[in-house]
C-alpha cells in the first residue's frame, strides 16, 4: 500500500503542480499590485471588527477557524520534514510561497464570500460553490467537493492524530490508541455542536496555543542569538544550492519548501475559503484580506519559529537523495516533532518533549476541528435539498471522521504523511485552476473595495456594484427582480 500511495503522490506532486502553485501566487500578487503589502494595515484592522450572527461567525472567528486549519502538525513536524528532505533552504521557499500565496488566499476567500449561501441557517461556501455559480461547471464543483471529502475527511486527519500519538507516547509513554480515543471524545463534543461551536472553540484555543509556542521559540532563539546571522545565511545560500554542503539540492529545496508551505498555510488549497465564507462581513474583499494575513501568521510567524529553533540548535538531519545524510545532527532520529522536541530540550533539558507534545496536541486538535468543518461543508453542498436524510448523513460522517482520527494514531507516520499529501494535492489542482479562471471577479471586487475606501467610506457591497450575476446573497433587496 505504501508503494502505491507513494506512486500516486509522485504523479500529483509533479513539478507541474509546484510551478502552478508558485505561478498562481505570482499572478495574483502582480494583478492585485501586491495587496499583501499595500493593505497590510487593513488586514490587521479587519481581524477585530464586526460581530457574529445567527448565520455566521465574526471575522476573527473565521480567521481563527482558518488558522486552526493552517496551524497544525505542519508547523512542527512539517517544517522538520521540509528541512530533512530539502535542507535548510526549504525554509526560504516556504517564505516565498507564503508571500505569493497571500495573493491566492485573498482571491479564494473573496470568491467564497461572493458566492456564499445560507444552508440550514448557516453560511456555507467555498470552491464548490464559486465553481458552480461563477464558472457554471456543476461537474467541476462536484469534483472539488468529492476531492475535499476524501482529502479532509479521510487522507489528512491521520497526519494530525498520528503526530499527537507519537509525541504523547515519547513524552508521557501514553499508548497511541488511548491518545486517539481521548482526541475523538473531545472532538466529538465540539463537532456535534455545529459550526458556531467550532468557531468559538477555535477563537479560544488558537491565540493561546500559537502565542505560547512563539514565546518559547523566541526564548530558544535568544539563547542562541549569536548564531542567527549564520543561520539566515545558511538558509539563503542553501535555497539556491550555492554551497558545497548541500550541492545539487536546489530542486529538493524548492519542492519540499513549496509542498510543506502549502500543506501548512493552505494558500490555494481551497480549504480556508470554506472558513472565510462563514464570516459575517459587509464586503467580501475584507474577508479576503483577513485570510491573506492568516497565511503570514502561519508561515512567517509559527513555521519560522519552528525552523529557527531547529536550525539554531543543530537539532536536525538532512537526508541525501542517494542515501545517507548531508547533515546528521540527531543520529537515529526520524524527521518529525522529535526535531523540535530536541531543540527545546537544548534550552530546558527534559522540558522539550513534554511542551512540544502538549503544543502539538492543541495544534493538531484545532486542525482536526477545521478538517471536519471542511468535510461537512462539502457534504452539505452535495446534499442541498432539505431531505430528512441530511441529518442522518451528517451524523454518519461525524462517526466515520472520528473513527479515522482514532485509526490515524496507530498507523505509520510515513503512510499518514503520504496520504495527506495526496489530499492536499488533489484539492490544490482543482482549486487553483478555478480561482485563476475566476480571477477577474476577485479583482473587480478588490477595485470596488479600494474605490470606496479612497472615498473615506466603510465599504459595503452589493453584487450590482460589479455587475456580478448568480450571487443572490449580495443582491440588493430593494430592487425589483427580473
Amino acid at each position: 500500500m505504501t508503494e502505491v500511495v507513494d506512486f500516486i503522490n509522485s504523479l500529483i506532486w509533479s513539478p507541474v503542480l509546484i510551478a502552478l502553485c508558485l505561478g498562481a501566487g505570482l499572478y495574483f500578487s502582480i494583478i492585485t499590485r501586491f495587496l499583501q503589502v499595500r493593505h497590510l494595515k487593513d488586514m490587521v484592522n479587519y481581524l477585530f471588527r464586526g460581530g457574529s450572527s445567527e448565520q455566521g461567525v465574526s471575522s476573527f472567528q473565521a480567521f481563527a477557524l482558518a488558522v486552526s486549519g493552517r496551524v497544525g502538525t505542519g508547523n512542527i513536524a512539517g517544517v522538520a520534514t521540509a528541512i530533512a528532505m530539502g535542507g535548510p533552504g526549504a525554509v526560504f521557499w516556504m517564505w516565498v510561497i507564503a508571500f505569493l500565496g497571500a495573493g491566492s488566499a485573498y482571491a479564494e476567500a473573496t470568491l467564497a464570500q461572493l458566492f456564499k449561501e445560507r444552508v440550514d441557517g448557516q453560511y456555507r461556501g467555498g470552491p464548490a460553490y464559486y465553481i458552480e455559480r461563477g464558472l457554471g461547471w456543476k461537474w467541476y464543483a462536484i469534483l472539488f467537493a468529492l476531492c475535499t471529502i476524501v482529502g479532509t475527511g479521510i487522507c489528512l486527519p491521520g497526519i494530525q492524530s498520528n503526530s499527537i500519538g507519537v509525541a504523547l507516547e515519547q513524552a508521557f509513554q501514553i499508548d497511541p490508541i488511548v491518545s486517539g480515543a481521548v482526541v475523538a471524545v473531545g472532538l466529538g463534543l465540539i463537532i456535534f455542536g455545529g459550526v458556531k461551536r467550532i468557531g468559538l472553540a477555535a477563537q479560544m484555543l488558537v491565540p493561546i496555543m500559537a502565542g505560547g509556542y512563539i514565546l518559547l521559540a523566541i526564548a530558544v532563539v535568544l539563547a542562541n542569538l549569536p548564531e542567527i546571522p549564520g543561520i539566515l545565511k545558511l538558509i539563503l545560500v542553501n535555497a539556491f544550492a550555492m554551497d558545497s554542503a548541500f550541492g545539487g539540492m536546489l530542486g529538493m529545496a524548492i519542492s519540499w519548501g513549496v509542498k510543506r508551505g502549502i500543506y501548512s498555510n493552505e494558500a490555494g488549497q481551497g480549504t480556508a475559503p470554506m472558513a472565510a465564507a462563514a464570516a459575517e462581513v459587509k464586503h467580501p474583499a475584507s474577508q479576503g484580506l483577513v485570510q491573506a494575513f492568516s497565511v503570514y501568521f502561519d508561515t512567517w510567524f509559527v513555521c519560522t519559529a519552528t525552523a529557527l529553533m531547529i536550525l539554531v540548535t543543530g537539532s536536525y538531519n538532512v537526508k541525501h537523495p542517494e542515501g545517507g545524510f548531508h547533515v546528521e545532527g540527531l543520529p537515529g532520529v526520524e524527521e518529525g516533532p522529535q526535531f523540535t522536541q530536541a531543540a527545546v530540550d537544548s534550552l530546558a533539558p527534559g522540558f522539550g518533549s513534554a511542551f512540544v507534545a502538549i503544543a502539538l496536541f492543541f495544534f493538531a486538535f484545532t486542525t482536526l476541528m477545521a478538517y471536519y468543518f471542511y468535510t461537512e461543508n462539502n457534504v452539505a453542498y452535495l446534499m442541498k435539498n432539505d431531505s430528512p436524510a441530511r441529518k442522518v448523513v451528517f451524523s454518519i460522517i461525524k462517526v466515520i471522521f472520528l473513527g479515522v482520527v482514532v485509526f490515524g494514531t496507530v498507523k505509520g507516520a510515513s503512510l499518514a504523511w503520504a496520504l495527506g499529501d495526496i489530499g492536499v494535492g488533489l484539492m490544490a489542482w482543482v482549486n487553483i485552476i478555478a480561482i485563476l479562471l475566476l480571477s477577474p471577479l476577485a479583482i473587480r471586487c478588490l477595485r470596488d473595495y479600494e474605490t470606496k475606501r479612497a472615498k473615506g467610506l466603510d465599504p459595503d457591497f452589493h453584487s450590482e456594484d460589479i455587475g456580478l450575476k448568480r450571487a443572490p446573497f449580495w443582491e440588493r433587496q430593494d430592487l425589483p427582480k427580473e
